[in-house]
């Protein structure tokens, strides 16, 4: 574990140090007070950042909702044949140019920035936070000499926060230290935070979503909730921020875009409704002009009406 570790580190090593500079900068020139904020800030930036591949999520969603009817009766058609069904289905996406994976992009996209800025809390922002209270707490502890931040060992580095040799240099609000993992009423308030922010954020992203796949999704905090509280509290933070942008940004594209368009295609519509033809006109039985009607147009349901009785002419003159 220790050795995947690593090797996640120094994959994203480059990306580490781009945020890292970032970062400290939010934190020199907009938010000196801080280390917190500065996540906040790091936060919204990559999120306003991510808004135009939001935005093409958010109009993907709607193509798919509005292509469902289709999508489903094409899957029904094909239901014996699975090879054929998924071809037919990706040639259905091809035709219509729907990306289905579009919605996935922003949350992948925020992977690099969530490992990234685990092991700049870890590890790199110490330097910058408590950097020299760590150097002087070592030295006390093994009576060494070491002079820069650099020559402290890696896992004396991870195990010690600022907290505990520099108290308040990592405080943020009700969190003793964003680079240490929480613990008791910090820990409870940050998880109730955070799942609750999540499940709002999930039911605004999700709320056109297939059923099934809905409730998937609103499980998934709970299984974070195991993995996050062993990581540092700047992490938490950085996920609520994102989730609460997340909700805002939700309920303002939905004003922008309104709902979602009708299912359209031949014979899709609701019940109680008339049928929609391609060119998005409802179907109301009756023939177009210049056209003979159907049996059955109207809307009756049954057979056309009998022609009228012709009538018998009158012969005339007498009889012979």
């Amino acid at each position: 574990m220790f050795i995947l570790a690593n090797v996640i580190q120094e994959a994203f090593s480059p990306l580490i140090s781009v945020f890292q500079s970032i970062l400290v900068f939010i934190h020199t020139h907009i938010t000196p007070t801080s280390w917190g904020l500065a996540i906040v800030g790091l936060t919204v930036l990559i999120r306003a950042v991510l808004v135009p591949l939001t935005l093409k999520q958010f109009r993907s969603m709607q193509e798919l909702q509005r292509l469902a009817p289709q999508l489903k009766a094409l899957q029904e058609k094909y239901k014996d044949d699975k090879q054929r069904q998924q071809q037919e289905i990706m040639g259905f996406y091809k035709e219509h140019k729907v990306n289905p994976f579009a919605s996935c992009l922003p949350l992948l996209l925020q992977l690099p920035v969530f490992i990234s800025l685990f092991y700049m809390l870890r590890t790199d922002l110490k330097k910058n936070i408590c950097g020299q209270a760590l150097v002087s707490h070592y030295n006390s502890l093994h009576h060494t000499t070491i002079a820069t931040f650099a020559g402290l060992p890696t896992k004396y580095v991870e195990q010690t926060g600022c907290q505990a040799v520099a108290p308040g240099s990592a405080k943020f609000l009700f969190i003793p230290d964003i680079t240490s993992k929480a613990t008791g009423i910090a820990l409870v308030i940050l998880l109730v935070l955070y799942v609750g922010s999540q499940l709002v954020s999930t039911m605004t992203m999700s709320a056109t979503a297939d059923p099934t796949q809905r409730r998937l999704m609103m499980a998934l905090p709970l299984f974070f909730v195991i993995i996050l509280y062993r990581y540092p509290a700047g992490l938490l933070v950085y996920w609520i921020t994102t989730n609460l942008w997340t909700v805002g940004q939700g309920y303002f594209v939905r004003r922008s875009f309104g709902p979602p368009p009708v299912a359209v295609g031949k014979g899709v519509g609701p019940p109680g409704t008339s049928n929609t033809v391609a060119n998005g006109k409802p179907d109301d039985g009756r023939a177009p002009r210049g056209e003979p009607a159907l049996a059955g147009a109207g809307g009756s349901g049954g057979s056309a009406p009998p022609p009228p009785p012709r009538k018998k002419k009158k012969r005339s003159g007498r009889r012979r």
